[in-house]
């Protein structure tokens, strides 16, 4: 766009020697906009499919006593704790075996404060 808009000014507004000057700077412009957006675009691999669900946590659907069902994302997987999980629990995805996520509890790394009584 700047490229069109530098050829519209170099025809019908500024004067020859600038005119070319305003074509050379736009056109390199441009290309320094493409290649920076390409490799913006290219720094990282897309995660799709289920291989991107580890690390993420789910809820659980239905008790997991080792195999069960876990919501993730607004999607009902089939899953599999080993350490056992009740419905309404939070647990995190750690690897997919097939169609079935393998979860495990969630960590509960948020300790209660503690409060100082006064006597």
């Amino acid at each position: 766009m700047v490229f069109i808009g530098a050829v519209l000014l170099a025809i019908f507004v500024l004067p020859s020697p600038w005119g070319l000057v305003a074509i050379i700077v736009a056109g390199v412009y441009e290309i320094a906009q493409t290649i920076f957006a390409i490799r913006w675009s290219q720094r990282r691999r897309a995660r799709v499919g289920a291989e991107a669900l580890v690390g993420v946590g789910a809820n659980v659907v239905t008790r997991c006593s080792p195999r069960g069902r876990v919501a993730v994302g607004g999607e009902i997987w089939n899953a599999r704790c080993e350490q056992g999980a009740d419905v309404g629990e939070k647990v995190r995805v750690r690897g997919v075996q097939g169609l079935t996520l393998l979860v495990e509890r969630a960590q509960e790394t948020v300790s209660a404060p503690a409060s100082h009584q006064s006597t």
